[in-house]
C-alpha cells in the first residue's frame, strides 16, 4: 500500500471511504489520504483518511459519552441488536465477500465468501449469548448475601490486521459490545473497506458513539490510541514485535490487554498416516489457500522418518495442482500476498533457502518475473526439506506460503522439536493412534491442538496463544468474560439491626 500527504481527491477519482466517529462518516482532520491497493493486480482501488491523534481523540471522547447508555441497555437487548446486524449482513455477503477479496488479495472462493459468511455468524453467535453475563453467589453463611457482577470495562480500543480483517474486527466488534462496553477500533491501512463496510451495517443499528472505526497508520493512529487516557482496555491482534508495544502502553496506565500474536505451528505426523486425507489436512492447516498469512499456518511439518519422502511425494501433487491467480475468479484457489513489503519479504526467505546448502527444494521457489503472476503479489508454495529445526525459516514467522519438512524418529524428539519455539499459538497431530495423539497434543505448548483436522477456529472454542503468541482468549463465552468484563463482588451483611 503507498501513501500520499494529498488531501482527499476529487469527484470522479478512485472513491473515498470515510472513518465512523460517533454515528457519522467523517475525513481525517489533516484531510490527508491513503490508498488502499488491489495487491491481485497492483492497482490502486480506494482512498480512506489518514487518521491521527486528533481522530483518534474525537472517536474515543464519543465512545467515551456512549458508553454510560450503552453499558445500563439490558443486556439482552444489546443481544437482540446484534442479531439484527448479523440479519443485515447476511443480506450483503457476496457484497463483504468482493470487498475483501479485492483489498486483501484472498481468493473470493477459498476464502472471502467463507469469511464473510463466518462474520454474520460471529454477530449472530454473541447476539446469543448477551443473557450469559451471568455473576455467582457465593455461599459465606446464612448472615450474608455475597454476589459477583459482570460489569464492562469502559472504552475499549481494538486495533486489528490485514489479513483476516472483516473476520478479526467482527470479534472485537461483538464481544466489547455484547458485554457492555464500547470500541474504537483501528482498521488496518492495508485492508479497511471490508472493516467499514460491517461498521456501516453496525451504525444502522447502534447509538451513535457505541462503535468507532478509525483508518490510519500504526505509529499515527495505533499508537494514540493505545495511549489514550481514557481507553480502559486494549485488545491487539497482529505481531508479537507491535504486541509487545501494546503491552508496554498498557502497561504504563495499569490497563487489561488481549493480545493474538504470532504463531510457527507445528504439524506432527506419525508413520501410519501416510494417506491422502492427511496430506488435505496439512494443506490445510498451512493455510495454502490464504497465501500461508495466517498466525495458526501449521509451517514446521514434522514427518515420521519412515514415511518423509512418501508423504512429500503425496503434497507435492496434491498442492501444485492448486491454482494460483486472480483473486476474483471463482476458479482461483490461492490469491496475492497483501502489498510489495510483504512479497518482498516472502520472497526473501525463499531465496536463502534456496542458498541454503542442507536444505532441499521440494516444490515451488520464487514466482515468475514475466506472465499473468507477474501482474501481482504472487508467491509461489514452496517447501523445503532439511534435519535441522533450526535455521531461521523454521523458526521465524515468514507469514508466507512458505514451509519446512524435517524427519524424526522418537516421539518425545519430534515433541521437543515442536516445543522449541517461542511461540505457542496452534499444532497438530495426526495419527490413527488414539494414544499417542492425545499424548502428544498435551505435551505440546500450544493454546490450540487439533488432532486429525487442519480446521479453521469455530465460534465456541477458546482461542488463543501460550509463550509469545498471546495473551487472553477469544471466539468463545469464557473469551469475552475473561477479556471484555471485570468481576464486581457485593457483600450484604443479612443481620443488619432493625430500626426502632
Amino acid at each position: 500500500m503507498s501513501t500520499t500527504e494529498q488531501t482527499r481527491p476529487a469527484t470522479g477519482a478512485l472513491r473515498h471511504v470515510r472513518m465512523l466517529i460517533d454515528g457519522k462518516r467523517v475525513d481525517a482532520v489533516s484531510g490527508q489520504v491513503l490508498t488502499v491497493e488491489n495487491p491481485g493486480r497492483r492497482t490502486p482501488i480506494a482512498t480512506i483518511p489518514r487518521g491521527a491523534a486528533e481522530d483518534v481523540d474525537r472517536a474515543v471522547q464519543a465512545a467515551h459519552r456512549a458508553f454510560p447508555g450503552w453499558s445500563r441497555t439490558v443486556p439482552r437487548q444489546r443481544g437482540r441488536l446484534l442479531l439484527r446486524i448479523a440479519e443485515a449482513l447476511e443480506a450483503r455477503i457476496e457484497e463483504l465477500a468482493r470487498t475483501v477479496a479485492e483489498e486483501t488479495g484472498n481468493a473470493i472462493r477459498t476464502q472471502a465468501r467463507p469469511e464473510a459468511t463466518l462474520v454474520a455468524d460471529i454477530f449472530r453467535y454473541f447476539g446469543g449469548l448477551a443473557g450469559e453475563l451471568k455473576g455467582e453467589t457465593i455461599p459465606l453463611g446464612e448472615h450474608v448475601l455475597s454476589y459477583t457482577r459482570r460489569e464492562p470495562l469502559g472504552v475499549v480500543g481494538a486495533i486489528i490486521p490485514w489479513n483476516a480483517p472483516v473476520l478479526l474486527g467482527a470479534l472485537k466488534m461483538t464481544a466489547a459490545l455484547c458485554a457492555g462496553n464500547t470500541l474504537v477500533l483501528k482498521a488496518a491501512e492495508d485492508a479497511p473497506l471490508g472493516v467499514l463496510l460491517v461498521a456501516e451495517v453496525c451504525q444502522e443499528f447502534l447509538p451513535p458513539g457505541v462503535l468507532n472505526v478509525l483508518t490510519g497508520l500504526g505509529e499515527e493512529a495505533g499508537g494514540p490510541l493505545a495511549e489514550h487516557p481514557i481507553v480502559r482496555k486494549l485488545s491487539f491482534t497482529g505481531s508479537t514485535e507491535v504486541g509487545k508495544i501494546i503491552m508496554r502502553a498498557a502497561a504504563e496506565r495499569i490497563v487489561p490487554v488481549s493480545l493474538e500474536l504470532g504463531g510457527k505451528s507445528p504439524a506432527i505426523v506419525y508413520q501410519d498416516a501416510d494417506e491422502d486425507w492427511v496430506v488435505d489436512g496439512v494443506i490445510a492447516g498451512m493455510r495454502f489457500t490464504r497465501q500461508s498469512q495466517s498466525c495458526t499456518a501449521g509451517s514446521r511439518l514434522f514427518l515420521h522418518q519412515d514415511i518423509f519422502d512418501s508423504f512429500l511425494d503425496k503434497l507435492t501433487k496434491k498442492t501444485t495442482a492448486l491454482k494460483l491467480g486472480d483473486p476474483l475468479d471463482e476458479a482461483t484457489d490461492i490469491g496475492s500476498i497483501i502489498n510489495e513489503k510483504q512479497f518482498r519479504k516472502v520472497c526473501g526467505y525463499v531465496d536463502e533457502g534456496l542458498h541454503r546448502k542442507d536444505a532441499r527444494l521440494v516444490f515451488g521457489g520464487l514466482p515468475p518475473a514475466d506472465g499473468p503472476l507477474s501482474k501481482g503479489y504472487f508467491a509461489i508454495p514452496t517447501v523445503f526439506a532439511d534435519t535441522s529445526n533450526d535455521w531461521r525459516l523454521a523458526r521465524e514467522e515468514i507469514f508466507g506460503p512458505v514451509l519446512v519438512a524435517i524427519p524424526w524418529k522418537d516421539e518425545e524428539d519430534a515433541i521437543r522439536m515442536a516445543n522449541d519455539s517461542h511461540y505457542g499459538l496452534a499444532a497438530y497431530v495426526w495419527t490413527h493412534e488414539i494414544g499417542s495423539a492425545l499424548r502428544t497434543a498435551h505435551a505440546i505448548e500450544s493454546g490450540w491442538v487439533q488432532v486429525n483436522q487442519g480446521l479453521g477456529q469455530s465460534l465456541g472454542h477458546s482461542y488463543g496463544g501460550y509463550k509469545q503468541s498471546g495473551i487472553g482468549r477469544e471466539f468463545s463465552l469464557e473469551g469475552m468474560l475473561d477479556s471484555f468484563t471485570q468481576r464486581k463482588n457485593v457483600t450484604v451483611n443479612l443481620n443488619t439491626p432493625r430500626r426502632g
